[in-house]
């Protein structure tokens, strides 16, 4: 069960990443409006470029998210192999 565990945690980690740098750069788009920058005409021009950033943010949180989890995985198979393998003998014995 523990391992299950932590599988399901390193295969949900890129969709938290992308999750949480998605909302972040919402949250701070949520603090100026775009008809405050560029004016009422350019508003929904000005939303539809907000859309965009936040989903480039997503993508790279993602992306940063699978690196992370990659390293993670390979961290926790590596040392999965060294407590499975015996130690090794030195010449001489």
């Amino acid at each position: 069960m523990k391992t299950l565990l932590r599988h399901l945690l390193v295969a949900a980690l890129p969709l938290v990443c992308g999750i949480g740098a998605g909302s972040g750069f919402a949250y701070r788009v949520r603090q100026t409006s775009c008809t405050a920058m560029v004016g009422p005409l350019f508003a929904a021009k000005c939303r539809g470029r907000e859309l965009q950033y936040r989903l480039q943010f997503q993508t790279a949180g993602t992306a940063a998210g699978s690196l992370l989890a990659a390293a993670i995985g390979m961290w926790l198979e590596l040392r999965r192999r060294r407590a499975v393998q015996p130690p090794a003998q030195q010449p001489g014995e």
